[in-house]
């Protein structure tokens, strides 16, 4: 990973932003800061790597700027914020977030994550050398692994980092069963809680929504009940 990779912070919390640009900096980044949540969709360009959002922001609130954000690019998308209840991170990862960290946060933790999502949207990101077949194909669905380009009937599809590793690590296993237990520790890389089934309900959810002719008879993304999901 290059040395220099670009973060946006946004928060309305002059005091937070300052402390997290000085941390982030002294570990070799690049921070745009931005002022609330208006400011930072004005700041949205193709060379910021991640974005770190308050939740709860002056004019557009977090949730709002990153589904700007999904318009036009899928750099990870960090939720740093002071709810945190299970129903205020579906709706982060529903609006297209990558992880989500509650305040008060240690600022070992925050750059771990940050260094894990960067690393993991690189590697993903056609960065790494990919080993055996480059395309796979299930019926109009087509994932090219060096470009992690998705399509449907010659349509892009645009993913987050962590829809697209979700969709790639079924379509490599077809017919395999992913609990939602399998699915999270294969992705996050983290122990499974009971309270993660929910969040990888939304990620399945969003998934269908955009690959799925009908995302309410999914044909690509099969739920077996009381067992998991699979790929025919």
């Amino acid at each position: 990973m290059p040395e220099k990779r670009t973060i946006m912070i946004a928060d309305d919390d002059a005091d937070i932003r300052e402390v997290v640009k000085i941390l982030l900096e002294s570990e070799g980044f690049l921070v745009v800061e931005a002022k609330d949540g208006d400011d930072a969709v004005n700041k949205i360009s193709p060379e910021i790597d991640l974005y770190i959002l308050d939740v709860m922001m002056p004019g557009k609130n977090g949730y709002q700027v990153c589904r700007e954000i999904r318009l036009s690019n899928s750099s990870p998308v960090l939720f740093l914020t002071a709810k945190s209840q299970d129903s205020d991170k579906s709706m982060g990862f529903s609006s297209g977030g990558d992880d989500y960290l509650p305040k008060p946060f240690s600022y070992t933790e925050l750059t771990a994550r940050v260094k894990a999502l960067l690393r993991r949207y690189y590697v993903y990101g056609g960065k790494s050398e990919s080993t055996g077949e480059k395309i796979i194909l299930v019926k109009e669905l087509s994932i090219n692994k060096d470009s992690c380009e998705v399509k449907i009937g010659g349509r892009d599809v645009q993913l987050t980092d962590i829809e697209y590793r979700m969709l790639l690590l079924m379509a490599e296993n077809r017919k395999k069963v992913f609990s939602a237990q399998n699915l999270y520790e294969s992705i996050w890389n983290e122990p499974y809680f009971y309270s993660c089934n929910n969040t990888i309900m939304v990620h399945i959810r969003n998934l269908r929504r955009k690959i799925e002719p009908d995302a309410e008879n999914p044909t690509y993304i099969k739920t077996i009940w009381g067992k998991g999901y699979r790929i025919d």
